[in-house]
Order: structure tokens, then sequence, then C-alpha cells
């Protein structure tokens, strides 16, 4: 096996044509494979020379399985499991292989019982938080070097102005491009200097979109100038900054390029990115196994064969190498293999010649990173302030209702003040008028009504609509969409549903601490 920070020289000319071709292939890998799965990883890595894998949980949660077939199984595991697959997967292949993985927020986001960080959206609250973020991306680089993974995929630079956007909402900074170049860049820093590598994503901008690409191809139509005064924005000046590698997202526009997507398009990789902004480093495409771009190519290879005729590097989640390379290798010249090849190699010397010493974390130092930043992005979102200190002062009632999450700020409204938690049908039918309702909703994506059924959402509508509520939202901002609020509704924005969020929310509730954030989005119904 090559140990990933072993200083290592790498044999350029060890390598044929076909081999070089081979390491432009990024195909995924499961924690959850079967040993016969993992065994044909191990000859497809050996056979095909491939040059760099990205892990995933398992196939019943990749982006295949968005409409929600199969059944994902929890794997405690999951962090053993995938330090034996590297060693394994390493020791397969005869040049090191880069390993990646999507850890936007830390890999937790694939991975069970490792740390977790707040989500962009929740970092995107902070009103003066760029030391806090770089310790996140430094965070995030360290975990990610020890378990021997050297590429996160992340951050996410998209814009999220479109409050419907069912895919990147909680993971953008927000829906100013200030605020999203300034957020990104001290992630950014702070990631590179544990010395792992990155990717910015999704290039041109998967902001403004209702569609959710994992399912089709959502539509961009607006003018090259409309993009770079918006969309590109954060792009164009990071890539001045200095970036490992651009990640493009599956995008249909027209005006720039009304015939093929983003993944597909040497207008668009080519020409915008390469040419007009000018950047030289690696080009990564978002998993090919994505419904908006794989139904489009059902012959096995043309997909892949397509995406580096347009200017891509790496080719993430083909599910086609054997036949992805014999297509590259029948249409496409020498000199644009060789183009790539030298891009990957730069970044294999990067990582692999040189050693970097890794510390232990401190006991603790997520969970401690993650207390800081609840007590400074907490955010109050008040219509009538009066109605706070009015519920406040009263005998009210503690809402939570049951959606499956430990609700530990309502229990300590219960233990420390002795208002017990009372459920939704018992507030509606009181006489009693103030409410502090704590809501932690199943699922941080829109899909579904985040997660909330019918019948709760229906009483939640109930009582807010009929009561003094002061709510506490655990969770993605944009859930306050459909909650019905009225001009004069209070909310605390928590956004995360961690133990240090809740606890530094009781702490707000009982006036310990003032809220410090600032909603990073606009909201489609409630602006008080």
């Amino acid at each position: 096996m090559i140990d990933s920070d072993t200083p290592y020289t790498l044999p350029e000319e060890a390598l044929d044509l076909k081999q070089k071709v081979g390491q432009f292939f990024m195909p995924a890998v499961f924690i959850n494979d079967t040993e016969e799965e993992i065994q044909q990883m191990e000859k497809l890595i050996k056979e095909c020379h491939v040059g760099s894998i990205c892990f995933f949980h398992s196939r019943a949660s990749a982006a295949t399985n968005f409409e929600g077939k199969k059944k994902i199984v929890h794997n405690e595991k999951s962090y053993d499991r995938l330090l034996e697959l590297i060693e394994r997967y390493q020791k397969a292949a005869s040049v090191p292989l880069l390993v990646a993985i999507d850890a936007e927020w830390g890999l937790a986001m694939r991975i069970e019982n490792t740390a977790q960080y707040p989500y962009a959206i929740t970092l995107g609250a902070l009103t003066n938080g760029g030391n806090l973020i770089h310790q996140v991306g430094n965070a995030i680089g360290n975990d990610c070097r020890r378990s021997g993974i050297q590429w996160n995929l992340a951050p996410v630079v998209d814009i999220n102005n479109n409050p419907e956007n069912p895919v990147i909402g909680y993971r953008s900074f927000g829906d100013d491009r200030e605020r999203v170049f300034g957020k990104a860049t001290a992630f950014l820093k702070g990631m590179t200097n544990s010395g792992t590598l990155n990717s910015i994503k999704h290039f041109p901008g998967h902001g403004d979109t209702t569609t959710d690409s994992h399912l089709g191809l959502p539509i961009i139509d607006k003018s090259k100038e409309e993009l770079m005064e918006n969309e590109l924005y954060p792009f164009k000046k990071l890539i001045e900054s200095g970036v490992d590698s651009v990640m493009v997202g599956h995008l249909l526009l027209p005006q720039l390029d009304e015939d093929n997507p983003s993944t597909t398009s040497a207008k668009i990789i080519s020409g915008l990115l390469r040419k007009e902004l000018g950047f030289n480093g690696i080009v990564i495409s978002d998993a090919l196994n994505m419904h908006a771009v794989s139904k489009k190519f059902p012959k096995k290879g043309d997909l892949e064969q397509a995406a580096f005729n347009a200017g891509m590097d790496v080719l993430c989640f083909s599910e086609h190498v054997k036949e992805g390379i014999d297509k590259i290798l029948t249409h496409s010249s020498k000199e644009r293999i060789q183009e790539s090849f030298e891009r990957v190699w730069a970044l294999k010397q990067k990582v692999f010649s040189v050693k970097k010493q890794l510390n232990q974390p401190e006991p603790n130092a997520h969970s401690k990173l993650n207390r800081e930043i609840a007590e400074q992005s907490i955010t109050e979102l008040y219509g009538d302030a009066s109605i706070v200190a009015k519920i406040k002062s009263s005998d009210f009632f503690n809402v939570s209702p049951s959606l499956g999450k430990t609700n530990s700020f309502s229990e300590q409204i219960s233990s420390q003040l002795g208002v017990k938690m009372m459920d939704l049908d018992t507030a509606l039918t009181s006489s009693n008028q103030n409410i502090v309702l704590s809501l932690i909703p199943p699922a941080i994506k829109p899909k579904n009504q985040f997660g909330i059924d019918k019948s709760t959402l229906g009483s939640i509508h109930r009582l807010i609509k009929d009561k003094n509520t002061l709510i506490y939202l655990f969770g993605n901002p944009y859930v306050l969409d459909i909650l019905q609020l009225k001009e004069s509704s209070n909310v605390v924005l928590v956004y995360q549903d961690f133990v240090e969020f809740q606890e530094v929310a009781f702490e707000h509730f009982s006036g310990k601490i003032k809220a410090q954030g600032k909603l990073p989005i606009q909201l489609k119904t409630f602006q008080p």
C-alpha cells in the first residue's frame, strides 16, 4: 500500500496513453458495498489504472436513489470501514489514488459517527465569523486527511437566490454574492491550511432553479452579462485567488449553449471557464449518474467522452469506466489527452510529493467549535417584540410537536423552568393564548414539506393563527415559508438541531445571551 501522506515521486514516463486516460476517471465507491462489489472495484482500479475514487455511504443513498426506492441501512462502523476500504483500494492501484468525498459539513455528510459541522446556511448567518468559518474548513480538512482522504469536493459557492430551490438551499452560504464569496474564501483558506484539496461548485451556478439536477435538467435562462453580475461572481473571484478544482454542474444555459448542458458544453467549459475566467486547474464533473445528463446518453461511454471532449478533466461517478476509456482513446487526440493528464498529474504531485504532519484534535474540539458558532449565528426575526416579552412573562405553554427528533430545548424549559411539555392538540384546545413552539423538522430538504406530516403542519398553522406564538426553529430557515406566519409572528432561528445549538437556544430564551446572527437569505412569505 502507498501511504497517502508519504512523499512519493509519481512515474509519469511509466504510463502509456490508455493508462493516462484511466487517470481521468473517478468511480463511486460505497461504504456498505458487499465483498463481491469491493473486489470488482479493486479489479477495475487495477485493470483500468483509475486515477481517483469518491466515497458515498451506500448505493441506496447515492443520487440514483433520489426517488427513495431503496432502503438506507445505518452502519455504526462506517468510519472503520472507510479506513479499511481506502487501504484496500490504494493497494490495488499502481499509482496512488486521489481519494475524494463530499464533506461540505464534515465526513458526517457520508459517514456515520463522525464529526458534523454546521451547514453553509448556518455559517452564512454569522455576521463577523470569518475566523470561525476558517476553523470549520480546517477541521473538516484535517478530518479528511486523517482518514486518508485528500480531496474534499467542497465548498458550494452557488448563490441561492431562489427560495424554491430543492437541492442547494441550506448548502449555500446565502443569496448575496459578496457574502457567498467572503465566507467561501474563509472556508477554503482553512481547508487549504490542512493540506486538503478543494473544489468549488456547481459552476456556472445552481442557485436560481426549482429543478433538482439529480432528477432532471435545470434551465438557467440568463445572459452571460446577468451571470457575470451574480452567479459567476464568486467563481470568478475565487478562481483569481486560486482553487484546486471547479466542479461543473448539470445545467442548461440556453443563452450560452442551447444544445448542450454545461457538463458536455465546450462553450461553457473550454470557453467561459477556461478562456474567459482564466481557470487552468482541474475541471471535474458533478456525478455523471445524475438523471440530468445520464438519461440523455444511453450508450455506455458516450457521456464520459462528450464531457471530456467539452474540456472536462475528471469524470466523477462514472458508471462506465472501461467504455469511457475506449471512447476517449478513439475520439480524442493525444494532445488533448496529455493536456488533461498533466493537470491531474500536477494535482497528484501536490498531494503525494510532500508529507504533512497531522495532529490529533483536542477532545470535543468540534463540539466547542459548534457551540461558538451557535452563539454567534442564532437569529431573531421578530414581527412584534412586545408579544415576545408578554409570552415570556406569562404562564406560557411549552409545545413540542412529536417529529421523531430529540428536543432538548423543550426539555430544558421543562426541567429548569418547570413548564411541562405539551402536544399540539392540548395547546390548540386550551384557553392559554401564549405559546413557545420549538420545531425540529425531520428533514433538512424541502421535499414533502421538510418531512412534516400534513396533520401536524395543519395544527401548527392553526396554532400560529389563533395564539401568541414564539417559535424556535432548529432547522432550515426555508421552513418558515410553509408555516403560514403572520406579519406579527416572532421567530428565533437556530438553524441546527445539534445539542450545542439547543443549549445555546435555551440560554437565549433565558436572556443569558443576545442573538447576533443575520438571516442570509430572503424568504418568500415572511419578512418581519
